[in-house]
């Protein structure tokens, strides 16, 4: 199986609709309540790297260096990034002190280029600006500045960026900064909140990634098995609309992950959307959901339940 590539906005990158998430495989119980085993995780790896997808998302905070430790271990061991692959990840704050400086910035992307075991990086994303400051991240020798530098140097080929708030992340958009931007847990069945910043990005010629199509798991493995949205516990309204599209998809035959995944898949604004994985298994099954035929009624039957328009950080789950 093979998947098309498609250029990433206005980058040089060609990607797949898929990419692998890897925040899970940075051994997070914390966030996602349970944790990845090292064995495991490279074993995801392994599968992923040699899979359809040629897209993997990483992060300096996934496990405060833990995600991108065990990618560069798999990298070593294949000898490399594989021809045509892509391997993007986000310059973070100091994950114990909060310093979002740009010297911090600095020592994020040289532990990522340590770790990773590469001498230059695709693609990298600001990461989490709500955790600081616009104006400090924006400044003269701050956040942003940094990552451009190291982009001059050849250091870093493309510049993005990944955040939460949907409204401070259309702001740094509209610096005309950035190439690529990602959204996550804010475009999804339940929860449409990144609309006016997918429109913005387009507009603005940017790529545009979506992640965490599922909610952070919720759409995936069910309102039962998984209450959380966004990584926290979800209110009983929230989860009686889940339920809801749940016996909607029952009624269609089609599984709910797979209408949480292409609801994603087929968005036109949407260059590619990241998946977190956390067992091999999960590639071929979610290649799988990707390829199931959804038939047009069934998004209107789904719309017709309702959705959020609410930043979910900040609306009432709990």
């Amino acid at each position: 199986m093979t998947l098309p590539l498609r250029q990433l906005g206005p980058t040089s990158l060609q990607v797949t609709a898929l990419s692998v998430g890897c925040a899970p495989l940075g051994n997070m119980p914390e966030v996602f309540d349970y944790g990845v085993p090292e064995d495991q995780a490279l074993a995801t790896l392994r599968t992923a790297l040699q899979s359809p997808i040629n897209f993997l998302d990483t992060a300096y905070s996934y496990g405060d260096g833990e995600s991108e430790r065990r990618i560069g271990l798999v990298l070593a061991e294949m000898g490399g990034v594989p021809a045509g692959y892509v391997v993007a990840t986000k310059a973070d704050r100091h994950m114990q002190t909060g310093d979002f400086s740009g010297d911090q910035i600095q020592r994020s992307v040289e532990r990522s280029l340590k770790l990773l075991g590469l001498s230059k990086l695709p693609l990298v994303h600001l990461h989490d600006p709500e955790h600081a400051p616009f104006e400090q991240i924006m400044a003269k020798g701050g956040a942003v500045e940094v990552l451009e530098r190291f982009k001059a140097q050849g250091v870093i080929g493309h510049l993005g960026l990944a955040g939460g708030p949907t409204d401070l992340m259309m702001r740094y958009i509209r610096t005309g900064r950035f190439e690529v931007a990602i959204t996550h847990n804010r475009f999804t069945l339940l929860n449409r909140n990144a609309a006016p910043l997918l429109d913005l990005a387009t507009e603005m010629g940017m790529g545009v990634i979506n992640a965490a199509p599922y909610g952070s798991g919720v759409l995936v493995k069910g309102p039962a098995a998984y209450a959380r949205y966004c990584y926290q516990e979800m209110s009983p309204e929230m989860l009686e609309r889940v339920r809801q599209m749940d016996g909607v998809c029952k009624e269609y035959g089609v599984p709910l992950a797979a209408a949480a995944l292409q609801f994603s898949l087929r968005d036109r604004r949407i260059h590619s959307t990241i998946v977190g994985f956390s067992k091999p298994q999960r590639i071929q099954e979610t290649l799988d959901l990707a390829s199931v035929a959804i038939p047009d009624d069934l998004w209107t039957a789904l719309d017709a339940l309702g959705y959020d328009m609410n930043d979910p950080e900040t609306s009432r789950f709990k």
